[in-house]
Parts: structure tokens; sequence; C-alpha cells
């Protein structure tokens, strides 16, 4: 089952099911759902899964994927319709084949030689011990925080870039939806295509500066995937310019590709009791290695990003725009 949110005429929130026809373009109307959150609470509240809750829910009506797309109408498949603050936008690095070497490439020139860089000790920590047995703790990864719901940029539009970066890069990756319950316990609904988007040029200097460089705004979607996954996805990132794929590449994921299972990933996240306040919902990154950056590929305002993943729908395509700085030095009131 595939879902999204979007805005009606009037510009009330909807949810749609996308894939219930056999019409491409035609969307179904999920009955009285005014957000994927409400139905994951009314799912949870029910001792069921999301797919029961939209059949007990029902399907009233239909729109078009196209109109929908075109009038900029469509929204991250999930967040937090009433309050942008209790959605908490995270991530995992170094925890697929493959991003060790991109990340150590970055770094490799500020120490010796013959030592090992912080990304490769922590990437082999991952493959020794990130694939535990069911049930068992395996070694931690990689973690940061990127912001709240106020910087996730609804697919198709553009995404903010500070007058402070010193770069504007994509990071195609696998993004897992959440919410949680009453009872303090996560709940995953399931994953979307993600732009996680970083400041390549700003991590490079030193691996310290990794927490600034993904302050970022970032995008998911367009639709959420629910249900368990294959172990293996390929799909492709692209840069276009002026109308133009001035850049391809093919990006692999899941299980069979990465140094931690998910249930690894996922633990290690949710361990933490502040990311545990019931009717929350968080927006997991779960890593890339492959980025336009590594192969020396300066993005320009006006790029357009388009990453796709077979089985997940619809691509995720977003611009960028310049943003202006809205905070200088000295700004602070003494109060």
């Amino acid at each position: 089952m595939r879902l999204i949110q979007f805005t009606d005429g009037k510009g009330a929130r909807r949810v749609g099911l996308v894939g219930s026809s056999t019409d491409a373009d035609e969307i179904a109307i999920v009955r009285n759902a005014l957000s994927t959150r409400q139905i994951a609470l009314a799912a949870i509240a029910a001792g069921h899964g999301l797919e029961a809750q939209v059949k007990a829910l029902g399907l009233q009506g239909s729109v078009s994927y196209d109109a929908i797309v075109a009038e900029s109408r469509i929204l991250v498949p999930l967040d937090h319709e009433e309050d942008p603050a209790h959605c908490l936008v995270s991530g995992t690095g170094l925890t697929h084949l493959g991003s060790a070497s991109l990340r150590d490439a970055m770094h490799q020139a500020h120490v010796p030689a013959e030592a090992m860089t912080d990304s490769m000790r922590v990437f082999r920590w991952g493959l020794e011990g990130g694939r535990p047995a069911a049930g068992a703790v395996g070694v931690q990864s990689e973690w940061f925080y990127k912001g709240d719901g106020e910087i996730l940029i609804h697919p198709g539009r553009r995404i903010p870039v500070p007058a402070f970066a010193e770069d504007a890069g994509e990071e195609p990756e696998l993004t897992g939806l959440y919410v949680i319950g009453p009872d303090r316990k996560p709940c995953r609904l399931g994953y979307a295509i993600g732009n996680e988007f970083s400041d390549h040029i700003m991590e490079r200097r030193s691996y310290l500066y990794l927490a600034h460089s993904k302050l970022r705004y970032c995008s998911f979607g367009p639709e959420l995937r629910v249900g368990a996954l294959p172990s293996s996805l390929s799909g492709y990132s692209r840069i276009i310019r002026d109308g133009n794929v001035v850049w391809e590449k093919r990006f692999r994921t899941g299980e069979e590709n990465m140094s931690h299972t998910m249930e690894n990933l996922e633990y290690h996240h949710f361990k933490y009791a502040q990311f545990l306040r019931p009717g929350d919902v968080h927006i997991h990154f779960f890593g890339s290695a492959t980025v336009s950056f590594s192969d020396g590929v300066a993005t320009c305002d006006g790029d357009i990003f388009e990453i796709s993943l077979p089985g997940f729908g619809a691509p995720l395509r977003n611009g960028t725009v310049q943003l202006e700085t809205k905070y200088q030095p000295g700004e602070i009131r003494q109060l």
C-alpha cells in the first residue's frame, strides 16, 4: 500500500491511496482522513495496522495525481499537522557499504596516511557489530540531528539554501517514518524516498563540522510505502540543469547493501527516552553511499534533484532556492 498527503482545491488536507485504480493518474481519497498521522494513531488505538485502518475508513472520491503535482498541492507523506515542533528529523551515517570510503576521502588529507580515520573506524565497527541476531543489541552507528518539522520541504518545491552554506548537495536515501503511540512505543508506518541534503564542503573541512553540515532543509516522499522492504533496493539519483541531465548515478540501499540492520539503527535511535513522547512524529534518514559531490559536481541554483526508487511510486523532485540571512552577528537582544 502507498499513501500520499495533499491539499484539495480549498486548501484542506487530505490523504490519498495510490494504486487502487487501473488508471495510474487516479488517486482514491481516504474518507474522513486529514493526515497520515491521524490514521496511524487511530490504527494504534484499534490495535491493527495502517492498511486495516485505511480499509476501515473506506474511500470516497478520487483526484488526479498529475493535477496535485502540477498545482504544488502534494505534501510530504507524514508530518505533524498540528505542531511541526513535535516532528523530529534525524539520520544515521556510515551505514552503507561504500559510505566509509566516500567519507574517508573527504578527510584523509587531514591525517597521516598510515592512520585510520574516525570515519573508517566507525564504519568498521558497524561491519563487525552492526548486524546482531534478532532481539540482540548491536554497535551504534553515527547519528545526527537535522531539525524539526519546519525543515521539511514538500516534494516538487524548492529546498532553501542558507546564505552561509558552502555547498548544496543531494543525498539519496531511504527514509523511515514513525509515530509514537500512547504507550510510548514507536510504530513504523513505512518508508519513503528521501533527499537528506547536506553541506559537503563544510563537512569536508573537519568531521567535527558534521553536525553543522546536517542542519539543512530536506525533503522526502512523495509516497509512503507501507509494509516490509526487499533486502536490496536500487534506484537512480539525477541532477537536471536547464532541462538536461548533468549527473546521474545508481544508488543502492536496503539491508543487503548496509553494514547495519534496520532494527539495530532503529533501536539506537529510539533507546532515548526523550524520543518517545506520545503523538510525536519521527523522520529518520538511513544513510547513503552515493552523492554527486564525490564526483566533483558543483550544484547551481535552479538545479533539479530527482531521486527514483522502484516500488516507491513517483520520483522525488526538488529544486533549490537561495535563502536570505535572517540573523546577523550582534542582533541578540539583552533582556
